[in-house]
């Protein structure tokens, strides 16, 4: 099926939204301003990334117009080098009750208890249990230890928020003592504590899991990042931001933070001096006029706090959640708009230097394509990836350096293995073999994945 032709089949308009992708700009001049380095307003975002709201779909033409001012920028800021990071995807827990309608990561967390009889694919690792997989993933060479999981009732910050939340006669709460559940997670800080394993680089608690650190307390996202912080932990990923405009997360994720709270928790980390990376994920109910005040609300949070080290766009994979079985959305979004949310983004976000190209989103070709739409980096090594795969995703979970040196290569880029904040990097002669990561507290060089 042709892009135009899916795109006007993705009922996005079902919904009564008080933002449309409507703007008094024109393409011609937002496009022109793009090409100079000046700063965007959103409506200039909206004529980029509709290619102009003069016209229906996606005018061809106008889209590589706007794909080439973005991999000008991008060679202009970056220059030619492509960097990725050898990690590790390690999630605690499937069990989450939050309801989020993209999702199929999870699992309902009454499934775990002791009581129930219902059979489930979902899992709960002890803090033993993280410390031995990334002990174990160390010996291959990675540097980072990525770590986003379910909103399990048991989990809680430290033993003196359990005691908070024992004590507590609100029933409104998400909690559960951790004796009525087959596995007992721990803490949040224990969790923390044990995957941080000879100084590997630990990336870890969104602002939706910082949220479920705190309920039931007057504590502030500055003491529990601050606490998370003191037990090891070294950055923040921002994800659980999906489309930061309320309209759109009161239909998709009703349960979730608002907007202005997942700012708070990100300035908070950041205020106790903790990187933090961004996300949009879109592609679903949301249009155009949405993922630009996305946009503008990441940007001005850059201004604020200089924090955030990279910006990653995430096309939704709809195949097997909740939001397409219940009919609200027919596919995600097209090839070119996938293309134009790269470019946008780089064009936009004007003090960010990094944009992710996620080859799990997108596969290997559109991965690569996404390189030349703006992006710069190509995400990491996954040594494990159950969150996009459980939505339906086919394009694998593991990737060896050998892999990365071949494909930047092929297209007249530099390869680079990079840290988590972007601080060292180590550029690879694709001439040279043997390929592996030499970044991480255990890596020699030797190829992480044969």
């Amino acid at each position: 099926m042709a892009d135009a032709d899916r795109r006007a089949n993705i009922p996005r308009g079902r919904f009564e939204f008080q933002h449309h992708p409507e703007t008094d700009q024109s393409f011609e001049n937002a496009l022109e301003k793009a090409r100079s380095g000046r700063r965007l307003t959103v409506d200039d975002g909206i004529e980029l990334l509709t290619t102009g709201t003069d016209r229906q779909g996606i005018d061809p033409v106008r889209k590589e117009k706007v794909l080439e001012a973005a991999d000008r920028r991008r060679q202009k800021v970056v220059g030619d080098r492509v960097t990725f990071v050898a990690n590790l995807n390690n999630n605690v827990t499937t069990a989450c009750n939050t309801g989020c309608l993209f999702c199929n990561f999870k699992d309902r967390s009454e499934y775990f208890r002791t009581e129930s009889d219902v059979s489930h694919n979902g899992f709960t690792k002890t803090p033993a249990e993280s410390r031995r997989i990334v002990d174990d993933a160390l010996s291959t060479g990675i540097s980072e230890v990525t770590s986003v999981s379910g909103l399990h009732p048991a989990f809680v910050l430290d033993e003196d928020h359990r005691e908070i939340l024992e004590s507590s006669e609100r029933g409104d709460l998400n909690y559960r003592s951790p004796a009525e559940y087959e596995t007992d997670p721990g803490t949040y800080v224990e969790q923390i504590e044990a995957m941080s394993v000879d100084g590997v680089h630990l990336h870890s608690m969104t602002p939706e899991e910082a949220y479920h650190a705190r309920r039931g307390t007057d504590w502030s996202y500055e003491e529990v990042y601050r606490k998370l912080k003191q037990a090891s932990l070294d950055s923040v990923p921002g994800t659980a931001a999906e489309i930061l405009v309320d309209e759109v997360r009161n239909v998709i994720c009703p349960g979730k933070i608002a907007s202005q709270e997942w700012v708070e928790a990100m300035e908070a980390a950041a205020s106790v001096g903790l990187p933090v990376t961004s996300t949009i994920m879109y592609g679903h109910v949301e249009n155009e006029a949405h993922r630009v005040m996305h946009l503008d609300v990441i940007r001005d949070l850059q201004d604020r706090t200089g924090a955030i080290t990279e910006f990653v766009p995430l096309s939704f994979v709809h195949q097997n959640t909740p939001l397409f079985e219940r009919g609200m959305v027919d596919g995600g979004a097209t090839t070119d708009e996938d293309e134009l949310m790269i470019a946008v983004s780089r064009l936009y976000l004007d003090n960010i230097d990094h944009i992710q190209s996620s080859w799990v989103k997108y596969g290997n070709q559109q991965g690569l394509k996404m390189l030349s739409c703006g992006a710069d980096d190509f995400m990491g090594t996954v040594l494990s990836e159950e969150i996009t795969k459980r939505a339906g995703g086919s394009f694998g979970e593991r990737r060896s350096v050998a892999e990365y040196v071949e494909m930047i290569a092929a297209i007249g880029r530099v390869p680079a293995e990079r840290s988590t904040d972007y601080t060292e990097t180590h550029e690879i002669d694709p001439n040279d073999p043997p390929f592996g990561p030499t970044i991480g507290p255990r890596a020699d060089g030797t190829p992480l994945i044969e």
